[in-house]
């Protein structure tokens, strides 16, 4: 079932909130404003409803979220936000109802990116997914059966976190990889790589050995039909597919490792594509 309504939904990260709506399958009128980070949590709030109030006229019905932080999202309360400090324990569903009175919901970004991706995106089709979010950092969505699966404060697959070598996983399967380790952001390696320089494809090479031992450990963990692949280190698939499906070989189940379809997120605005998924995967359609 389809929400008969239109959708809103917001993306909103440390320099950037952006919007857009859901009118039956079509997203339209995707805009942003500036995030006021350094602000007060009420400057912030404010913000964030006076962006909602330009979207009115659309007739909306619900408001998603997705926030690059922790979520109770039972209670839609934000535990912290990266990148603004004063947003901390904001009760953003209860601000937010009572101020248009339409159902909202929220939850973590990279959660937003999963569901998205299994809405409106080429992995539809599989039940049972994990979502990777590589870029600035390591971000990472689980669908369990066809549904989102948060664990406590959608805290669910923060592998970003898991120790690995001699620091964590986000470390080596992020932006923050490169630029440690040789000094470039990913989009000016990748152009180097594609005129055949030596250093820049090692550098993916490495890149594809770590984010093969990432892939693995997933694998371990739960096994999925399918990994999708989002964030804008994606578009340099091709230099560190090689070396991350060589890092796979030495998995210890075959079965669960040749079933893995490893799938290129091509959505764009996959991070309100996935708030918007939020209303019909957590607000009740009948109402």
């Amino acid at each position: 079932m389809k929400f008969n309504k239109p959708i809103l939904g917001l993306d909103i990260g440390g320099t950037n909130i952006k919007g857009g709506v859901l009118i039956g399958e079509v997203l339209l009128d995707i805009r942003s404003v500036p995030t006021p980070a350094n602000e007060s949590q009420e400057i912030v709030l404010e913000t964030i409803a006076e962006f909602i109030a330009t979207y009115q006229h659309h007739g909306i019905g619900a408001i998603g979220i997705g926030i690059p932080g922790l979520v109770d999202v039972e209670n839609g309360i934000v535990l912290n936000l990266c990148n603004i400090p004063s947003f901390r324990k904001v009760s953003l569903k209860d601000f937010l109802e009572h101020k248009f009175n339409l159902p909202v919901t929220v939850n973590n970004d990279a959660n937003c990116f999963i569901l998205g991706e299994h809405r409106f995106g080429t992995a539809k089709k599989y039940k049972h997914l994990v979502g990777i979010t590589l870029g600035t950092g390591l971000g990472a969505g689980i669908i369990v059966n066809n549904h989102l699966y948060n664990g406590v404060n959608s805290a669910a697959g923060e592998w970003c976190s898991v120790k690995y070598l001699d620091n964590t996983f986000e470390d080596y399967c992020s932006s923050k990889f490169f630029i440690s380790e040789f000094g470039k952001k990913p989009k000016s390696l990748a152009k180097l790589a594609e005129a055949g320089d030596p250093m820049a494809l090692d550098a993916f090479a490495q890149f594809g050995k770590h984010l093969g031992e990432l892939v693995k450990n997933i694998l371990y963990t739960l096994a999925p039909e399918a990994i999708v692949f989002g964030g804008s280190i994606r578009k340099a698939f091709p230099y560190f597919k090689d070396s991350m499906y060589k890092t796979l070989e030495s998995f210890l189940y075959p079965s669960v490792k040749e079933n893995l379809k490893i799938v290129i997120s091509e959505l764009d605005e996959t991070g309100i594509s996935g708030a918007v998924a939020l209303v019909e995967e957590y607000i009740d359609l009948e109402a």
